[in-house]
């Protein structure tokens, strides 16, 4: 298995988490930074823009803010908008499939970085998100091992720029043999036993 197949997965969990979530949770706490659980949909939905964009090449929109909503979610009733992010998602992942898409350098957001280092940041963002979402509405989250080290070396990349940029917490402690996705939870700054209080 490759990055090609760890961005699908994580794509896809994000994906099936968003469709099961009835629209009656989104105002739910999330484990991640004070977000309820539309906040966190509509930044796995902001994801994919900027994910197929970096993976495209394709300029970035200026006028995007995060605060605005995912462009592709303005005006578009929550109740469709799980709909919407599978279609997203399903473009997302085909970008990321093409050939020689993870070589060279790209952009995030209009930043230039190298192609392979968003893929990896994304297939970590979009797992952990999913996770979020998951643990908010009481459900588990099946992540494969493989997958689950990708995305711990994913977080571990950015952990400290993450931290240093204010939108990753302090470690929080697990034991060692914990799963790898277990450990790449914690080190995003979030409580894998997390639970709505």
């Amino acid at each position: 298995m490759d990055h090609t197949d760890h961005m699908r997965q994580s794509i896809d969990l994000a994906v099936s988490v968003i469709g099961g979530t009835p629209v009656e949770r989104y105002g739910d706490p999330s484990p991640c930074a004070e977000f309820t659980v539309r906040e966190v949909v509509n930044h796995i939905a902001f994801g994919l823009v900027l994910a197929q964009r970096s993976a495209t090449r394709e300029p970035w929109d200026e006028s995007w803010k995060i605060e605005d909503g995912a462009p592709f979610l303005i005006g578009v009733p929550e109740s469709e908008w799980a709909a919407r992010c599978a279609e997203e998602g399903e473009a997302t992942a085909r970008a990321w499939a093409e050939p020689g898409v993870w070589d060279g350098d790209s952009h995030m957001g209009g930043s230039p970085m190298p192609a392979a280092v968003i893929g990896q940041m994304m297939t970590s963002e979009f797992a952990v998100h999913a996770w979020d979402v998951a643990a908010a509405t009481g459900r588990d989250l099946d992540v494969p091992a493989a997958l689950g080290e990708a995305v711990l070396e994913g977080i571990l990349a950015v952990a400290p720029m993450g931290r240093e940029g204010g939108w990753f917490g302090a470690e929080v402690p697990v034991r060692p043999d914990a799963p790898a996705f277990e450990r790449a939870v914690g080190a995003s700054g979030r409580d894998p036993g997390w639970t709505r209080g």
